[in-house]
């Protein structure tokens, strides 16, 4: 390897500007393609993307040997590697993460019915030259990402729960990363996703799902890998047709809608980074912008750094069970209007009138405390008693009761509704109900009414 190190030529593989490769058959005959991606995979490796050049493959196969012309658009340099093949991957962290690159590389182009990922092509560079030295200066940078990524850590480390973790991290992507539009979704455990907070739009979005595998936030979940696109395709752009997805799949209840997904109407560049603890996916950070080639290799390793330290802090942080057993309370004073809440035990939906608010366990755990309500006249509960609870079938890990109870109370808060969550203590929280309440369970069809 010569003194040029593959990482500082990152820039020069962002796929702004196509590369040419050159093979040659075994007689010495050579061929030269152009091709859409050369992908920094460490400081040894490249990834090529295969797509279609028949030629170019045949040569391949038989001398195991190339050579790519990479230019840095941001310098005009131009750089020559040569290149030893090792393997072709067609499934993958690394497949994945080339797959979505270049189906915005095709969008932006114009070419989503001829750009086709065959496989990644891992190749050992052998030697690095420059063809061209630079001939300008990179633009400055208006972030310095080490001393931001230093700001978010410190921020981080003064949280002492779920629900402020969640806060900083996003703020903290505002304020210190530069970043306007951002997201913070956690992970369930049959794959999908549900944002618990976001920065940047009209409405928060919390409660909305992501898929499993659906774009660039469930890939990066899938495959515990950061997903960036500077080029947004069709593919991997969220919007209504997730709640048509969803439907069909049989995910939600009466609401063809559910909870909107918050996303730029027509974003540009994309990245989603997953938040890991424990050899775990905890969740994700995602992030999105109407401006072309906004994420690059930098800002995607200052958003890793963040995201596994909010990873770290999730597992350290775990919400502490409370050792006294809870109080019996009457109910708060309730306005005289009467609310219909209604839940549908197939997927543990919960209704406020005809107005979705959650499912899954959050919905699961919110029935409970108003049946419990209703019959005892509690307003406390602790979170140890919710994880003895079998009938919840909770998660073994205690960040998704944590995650949930975040994600309740915000949806609440979210939904101006007449019923409130307010935490306590460590581990403790109360029920504020503001209206008179009538249950219905969609099965069973008996309401049950309450002050």
């Amino acid at each position: 390897m010569t003194r040029f190190g593959l990482r500082e030529l990152r820039g020069a593989m962002e796929g702004i500007a196509a590369s040419t490769l050159c093979t040659c058959d075994v007689e010495g005959m050579p061929n030269a393609s152009m091709i859409s991606q050369v992908h920094w995979v460490d400081e040894d490796h490249v990834a090529l993307s295969y797509q279609f050049f028949n030629k170019t493959r045949a040569n391949l196969l038989a001398t195991r040997q190339a050579s790519v012309q990479i230019f840095d658009p941001r310098t005009l340099a131009l750089y020559r590697l040569d290149l030893d093949y090792v393997e072709t991957r067609t499934s993958g962290p690394l497949f994945e993460t080339m797959k979505a690159k270049l189906a915005g590389i095709a969008s932006h182009h114009g070419l989503e019915k001829v750009f086709r990922l065959l496989g990644a092509d891992i190749f050992r560079v052998v030697h690095v030259e420059q063809v061209l030295p630079p001939r300008a200066q990179a633009d400055g940078r208006s972030v310095s990402f080490l001393s931001a990524v230093r700001c978010c850590v410190e921020d981080l480390s003064r949280c002492r729960d779920l629900d402020d973790l969640a806060d900083a991290a996003l703020d903290g992507m505002v304020r210190h990363l530069g970043i306007s539009n951002a997201i913070l979704l956690m992970s369930e455990c049959d794959g999908r996703l549900f944002a618990l907070g976001s920065r940047g739009y009209a409405v928060s979005g919390i409660g909305a799902e992501i898929l499993p595998g659906e774009g660039v936030i469930g890939v990066a979940a899938r495959e515990a890998v950061p997903i960036r696109i500077g080029h947004v395709s069709a593919d991997y752009r969220y919007g209504a047709a997730l709640g048509a997805a969803a439907q069909r799949a049989g995910l939600l209840a009466e609401d063809p809608a559910g909870v909107p997904f918050p996303g730029l109407g027509t974003p540009h560049s994309q990245i989603a980074v997953p938040i890991v603890a424990e050899g775990r996916v905890l969740g994700v950070l995602f992030a999105e912008s109407d401006e072309v080639m906004r994420f690059d290799h930098e800002c995607e390793d200052a958003l890793v750094l963040v995201a596994n330290q909010l990873g770290a802090m999730m597992a350290l942080l775990r919400e502490e069970d409370a050792d006294e057993s809870p109080q019996l309370a009457p109910p708060g004073v309730a306005s005289e209007g009467g609310v219909t809440v209604r839940h549908y035990p197939r997927d543990n939906s919960v209704f406020i009138g005809h107005d979705y608010l959650i499912k899954g366990v959050a919905g699961a755990i919110l029935w409970r405390l108003l049946r419990e309500h209703a019959t005892t006249g509690r307003t406390e509960f602790t979170t140890r008693e919710l994880r003895l609870d079998r009938s919840l079938r909770l998660p073994d890990h205690a960040e998704n009761l944590d995650a949930r109870l975040v994600l309740l109370r915000r949806r609440l808060e979210d939904r101006g509704a007449c019923l409130r969550i307010e935490k306590t203590g460590r581990g403790r929280f109360r029920l504020i109900c503001q209206s008179r309440l009538v249950l219905e369970d969609a099965e069973q069809g008996e309401p049950t009414e309450f002050a």
